[in-house]
Parts: structure tokens; sequence; C-alpha cells
């Protein structure tokens, strides 16, 4: 495995293990810090979605402010709502729904009258549950532990549950106050209680509900429920979306009977300042009494939104999937495409989501954002700044390859990493230069005096070579190879090199006679220029490994410091050299260029035409 690959396998299970462990917790509902921004999201998706037609089974008769005001009084009296069910019930309803608290006395022969009424038809009247501290609900033990805990039920004084079946009508709000879901059952210690739309809807049904550790069945469909037998709720729009009538109609005599006649007629109040209103995503005051008969209507028609275990399960899966993917493109592609990459998964995410919305299912969106983000964000910056410090240390080690080779050379090796992987053959310019005298002065000057006078004599070496546009392939000691050819051949190399080999001589000259008249008498200088046939490439192990020419033309080179030596020249440069050159070279516009001499170079068969060339500089001194 790459070093590389490893940190990327570690960062994928990391963001793994991340998702899951908030899917896990989410499954066991647990995450309660991410409400709120999935009851945003929620309300958004809700909204794209729109609103929707409502069932034809529910009428809500609404004691609203014109019944008040044909009453003169609210709340209305136990006389006056007595006449309403009375008037109700005689058009033949599957049920009465009172979503009031009856739990006050009230004269004695309005509440007989009110009771009598209750008792005639099929009926069910509110309670309300009291929760320890104000909270909401809260977990207990045993098999029911996930059921709202209450400590206490607010009930309807006893002959009006005598007459009617009761119901508890508490709602769970989120933090904003709106409510996501309808608890289906309630419990106070071992007293267990089932809610007011669940009495409705049985009562409607005419069957009593079966209940499961995990769901709830009423007429043989399963109800499917979230944790602790909570129904998600799914507004169908703004108040008065689902058909709503005036109580003053009813109690006028106005009512169509249509209307009532085998519906669930809910009754709640909705008149201004009576308080039982919520905020929803389509209006910020929805009367409690719509809140219950959208619950009713989606026990009785399966039409609400599905948010189960396995739901939950789902969504822990994206936690766990999304992460990972995000992390993986994140470390595939770090640029346009990975960038794109990651745009389209989250897309299909959201597109998924939307669509299981629309479809009344309810995948978590905070819980996958919630799982990918925080590993992505740290990954990415985790590569960002692993890759601002690879940028840093690649930047150090070009710097120190320019240092180490010749700046042309390094930065070629820098942009072309595999150049002269394999031996490249081809024609180039050849020069060697060489301290004479050098050895024997080392001796007397010491190591320090000694590397200071190498130091300046290759630097000045590398400023000509490099100006002239060549590449000094190694130096060795008081020497260095020059070569005119690489990193790529031009038809000027044998040209630039006949210009280097002056400006090595003049350079070199000026440098000597810079020095004590101590060092400078012993020491001097010789140049060798060939052109021909090399084999460049690397030698060296894998660890480390260097540029080289070989071939004649490198060797013939390096024989021709010995004859200009021996020829007391500057320059000793082949026939072959000047005819690449050419007469505009150099070599033939300054000093004194002698030849062609036939010359027998040593440890090579056959003779080779050598020309001399001596500065004026030289001449003067070497006479």
């Amino acid at each position: 495995m790459s070093r590389r690959a490893l940190p990327t396998l570690i960062a994928l299970i990391l963001a793994g293990l991340w998702g899951a462990g908030l899917g896990f917790a989410h499954w066991r509902g647990h995450l309660w810090f991410l409400d709120r921004v999935e009851a945003t999201m929620t309300d958004l998706r809700t909204l794209v979605r729109g609103t929707a037609e409502p069932p034809e089974l529910i009428t809500i008769v609404a004691i609203d402010d014109e019944a008040v005001r044909h009453e003169g009084t609210y709340p209305l009296s136990r006389a006056t709502l007595a006449r309403l069910v009375d008037t109700i019930a005689g058009l033949g309803p599957k049920a009465i729904a009172l979503d009031l608290l009856l739990v006050d006395p009230g004269a004695k022969d309005n509440d007989a009258a009110l009771a009598r009424s209750l008792g005639r038809g099929r009926s069910v009247i509110a309670a309300a549950a009291v929760y320890p501290g104000g909270e909401q609900w809260a977990e207990g033990e045993g098999p029911l532990a996930r059921v709202p805990n209450a400590e206490r039920f607010l009930w309807p004084l006893k002959a009006f549950s005598d007459a009617a079946a009761v119901g508890v009508v508490n709602v769970v709000t989120d933090k904003t106050g709106t409510p996501r879901f309808v608890p289906l059952l309630f419990r106070a210690g071992d007293q267990l209680e089932a809610s007011f739309s669940l009495r409705v809807a049985t009562m409607a049904a005419g069957e009593d509900p079966e209940i499961a550790p995990d769901h709830l069945s009423l007429g043989g469909r399963p109800i499917r429920t979230d944790i602790g037998h909570i129904l998600p709720l799914t507004f169908y729009g703004p108040r008065g979306t689902i058909r709503t009538i005036s109580a003053a109609t009813v109690l006028e005599g106005q009512l169509d009977p249509g209307t009532i006649r085998d519906r669930i007629v809910v009754i709640g109040a909705t008149a201004t300042g009576t308080g039982d209103v919520f905020p929803t995503p389509f209006d910020p005051i929805l009367p409690g009494v719509e809140v219950m008969s959208t619950a009713i209507a989606h026990l009785m028609t399966g039409d609400g939104t599905v948010r189960d275990q396995y739901v939950r399960l789902a969504d822990a899966g994206f936690a766990t999937v999304l992460p990972m993917i995000l992390v993986g493109l994140l470390a595939w592609r770090r640029n346009a495409s990975g960038l794109a990459a990651i745009a389209g998964v989250v897309l299909i995410w959201f597109v998924v989501n939307m669509t299981a919305f629309s479809h009344h299912i309810w995948l978590s969106a905070a819980l996958p954002m919630a799982a990918a983000v925080p590993p992505a964000i740290l990954f990415g910056a985790a590569q960002l700044w692993l890759g601002r410090s690879r940028a840093q240390f690649f930047a150090t080690q070009s710097q120190l390859l320019q240092r180490v080779e010749a700046s042309g050379m390094g930065e070629w090796l820098a942009k072309h990493g595999d150049f002269l992987s394999d031996p490249v053959r081809g024609d180039a310019a050849i020069l060697f230069i060489d301290l004479s005298g050098f050895t024997g002065l080392s001796e007397t000057l010491g190591p320090v005096a000694t590397r200071e006078l190498l130091n300046n004599f290759h630097a000045l070496v590398d400023e000509e070579v490099t100006r002239c546009g060549g590449v000094v392939t190694s130096f060795m000691g008081d020497g260095a190879m020059i070569l005119f050819g690489l990193p790529e051949p031009a038809t000027n190399d044998a040209f630039n090199a006949a210009r280097c080999c002056v400006g090595l001589s003049s350079r070199t000259n000026d440098w000597l006679a810079s020095l004590p008249a101590s060092t400078a008498s012993r020491l001097g200088f010789k140049i060798g220029a060939h052109h021909g046939t090399i084999v460049a490439s690397r030698l060296g192990s894998e660890g480390r490994q260097h540029i080289a020419a070989i071939g004649d033309t490198v060797n013939v080179a390096s024989r021709l410091m010995e004859i200009a030596a021996d020829q007391n020249a500057d320059v000793a440069v082949s026939d072959k050299m000047l005819a690449v050159a050419g007469r505009d070279c150099a070599l033939f516009k300054s000093g004194t260029l002698k030849g062609p001499v036939e010359t027998q170079i040593r440890g090579r068969s056959g003779a080779l035409a050598i020309w001399f060339w001596q500065s004026a500089r030289t001449a003067r001194i070497r006479p």
C-alpha cells in the first residue's frame, strides 16, 4: 500500500465510523441537537412540495369569532355545546370529536344536557397530559419505555367521561413550537391512554387498534409510527385547508347535511384569543383543532409522512456512506472534476431525499449533513495543509536541485521527472576544463583556502557555461565536464561551445590575475573541446542517480586537455568541432587560432586534426 493510500484509507474508516455513530444515535432517537436543523429543512421541503388536497371524510366545526358573536360569550355554554352536538348527531356522522377540555364544572343542568348529548352518539372528548418539569415527554422503563410519560392527566368531568370516549390531545412540538408529531399513546406510571386522534379514528372505524412494540394496526391496516408510537404530521396547507364551517352556521340551522353525513366531525375553538394555535410551514397560526384533524386524517387514510425504524435505518445508511464517498472523492481529485463529482453526489442525495419526501417518506436531511460535512471539511483542510507542505517541500527540493545541478538542467528535471530514464543517443559538443598545478598548490594552501579557491573557480565556470547555454554535468575536483546539447539538442550547440571556450579562457585568466602572485604563478588551465555522438543517461542506483554522457566524443574531449597543455595553448579543439561551429564562431574572431595539426590521441588509434587557440593575454605571457 502506498504512503498516500494509507492516510486516505484511515480517513475513509474514520468518516464511516463518525457517520455510523451518528446514524446509530439517530436510529435510537438521541440526536435531539439536530432537531432545529431538521425542522428547518423539513419546512423547506414541505413548502417545495406544496399544498395537498385533504381527505373529504373530515369536517371541522369551528367555534370561531362568528359563533362567539352569535352566542355573545366565550367559552360557549354547555347548553349551547349540547345543542351543537345534537344537531350534528342528527345528520349521521361517523363520529363527533370535541377538541375542548371539559375539566371545570358548569351549571348543573347544562352539564347534564351536554352529557346526555354526548351519550346519544359516538363521541370523543379531550384530556390533557401534564409533564414533569414542563417537558413534553420523558422516557421510562419497560416495553413501553419510549411512549411519552406524563406526570398526570387532566380528565374531563366524570359525567362527560362516562358518556364519551376520552383521548389525550397533546402534541410533540419542536423548538419553534411547530407540531411535528402526535403521540398515539401516553402513559402515567402504569396507566396507558390513547391519544385524542387515535380514539377518534378507532370510533370512526368501529375497531380497536392492535398495539405492537414498533407499530399499531387499525382495521387491519398497519400504522407506521416513529419511536414511542408517535405519528409524524404532514400539513395539507394553511388554516381552512381542511373543510371548516362555523358553529354559528350549525346553530342557525343553515348547515348542508352533506358536509356532516358519514364524516368525522371535529369541534374546536378557532376564535381570536383562544390561544390554541400553532405555527406551521404554511401558516403561523394554524388552529389546534386543525392539527388534531390532520392527525385523524393520517390515521384514517394513511396519507401522512412515514418515519419509522426502517426509515431511520436508511438514514443511518446514508450517514455512513455519504461521508465516505465525499472523502473518497476529495482524495481522488482535488480539482474541478473532483468538485464536480462531489457536487453531483450531493445533488443525487438531495434529489433522492426530496423525491422520498414528496412520496411521504421522511428521510432525514440534517443527519447526512452532520455526518458528511465535518469529515469532508477536516479531510479537505488536511489535504490542503499536506498539499501546501508538499508544495513547500518540492519547492525546497527544486531549489536544492537547481543548486546541485546546473540551473537549466535543474529546471528541466523539475518539470520532466522521467528525463533520461532511458538512454538517449545524439550529437553534442563536449568541453573539459582543468586547472594545472592545483594538486601541488593545495598541499601548501590548507583545506580552508583550497575550498575557497575551488568554490570561486566552480562559480566562475558555472556562470559562464550558463550564460553560453551549456550544462555542467559534473565538477571533478579542479576540473569540470561541460556539455552543449542537453536537455535538448540545438543546431548552434557547437557555436555556443566555441563561445564558451573563449569566455572561460578570458574569465579564468582574469580570475588568476586577481589571485596573489604566489598562488597565480603556480596555476594555469587548459580546455579541450570536441563535437560528436554521445549517449546521455542516468547512472546510479534508485536512491542516488546522476546524469552522465559517455562515448568516444567524451573521451577525445578529455584527452584534448592534455594536448592543450603540451602545446602551451588555452584551448585544444577538434577540426570537427570548428567545422560544425562555423567560421563565424568566437574561436575565429578573437585570439590566435593555429592548425589544423594531425595529432595522435592517447589511447586511440589514428590521428585527429586539432586546432590550438590562445588568447591575446596568454600570448603575451607565453611568447
